[in-house]
């Protein structure tokens, strides 16, 4: 039987394709582009509801918890976990969210964010893991657009966010977000648009095949 193709890449080769990302650098945006190219699922916000499924945690818990961890907290949280009965809910939702990751990753997605890159390459799986970032200030717009900054300036809500994001990940991957070597490709969304990143990741593992 012929393979079965997910636009010019058969869908048996297709990598897991994950995207870590500073907060509005176009992860969504890039996510969205390559399944409708590539013909494969996408998984950014509706992760949210199948963990908080898998953990038996509330909605709000795992968008509030599953990806992001303030310095305070991941001090307390080590603290706290030295105590035989303790598990704080951070843990149960990581775990939690590491099992819907390797759950969706039987079969050609892209996972945005939730350290899915490290959790593949933790388990040997084939995935091709992408890196957006961009100056603060070219991702105001975007960040604008989103209009999650309440009342906070936005460039303020940026930097928060993007603390936010890396010390989650240091703290479950014992890695730096943004070390270019743990990624396949990085891109400055802010000069090189979502459209291109695409057209550049397609050429990338058309040539793989």
């Amino acid at each position: 039987m012929p393979e079965k193709e997910t636009g010019i890449i058969p869908i048996e080769k297709c990598p897991v394709i994950t995207i870590s990302r500073e907060y509005g650098a176009l992860g969504r945006t890039l996510a969205a582009k390559l399944s409708e190219r590539l013909g494969i699922p996408y998984y950014d916000r509706d992760f949210v509801k199948k963990t908080a499924e898998e953990s038996g945690y509330a909605v709000e818990d795992v968008e509030h918890e599953g990806e992001e961890l303030s310095t305070s907290g991941r001090m307390l949280n080590k603290i706290l976990n030295s105590a035989v009965s303790y598990s704080s809910s951070y843990d149960g939702i990581y775990k939690a969210q590491k099992k819907v990751v390797l759950q969706l990753a039987q079969d050609p997605c892209i996972i945005v964010g939730r350290c899915a890159d490290h959790i593949l390459r933790e388990e040997g799986k084939n995935v091709f893991c992408v890196y957006l970032y961009a100056s603060v200030k070219d991702r105001l717009d975007h960040v604008a657009e989103l209009a999650e900054n309440g009342t906070m300036s936005i460039e303020k809500y940026i930097e928060k966010r993007d603390k936010l994001r890396k010390t989650y990940y240091k703290q479950y991957t014992g890695h730096e977000m943004g070390n270019a070597n743990n990624y396949n490709i990085c891109f400055d969304t802010g000069r090189i648009n979502a459209e291109t990143c695409a057209d550049i990741i397609i050429d990338i593992l058309s040539r793989e095949q």
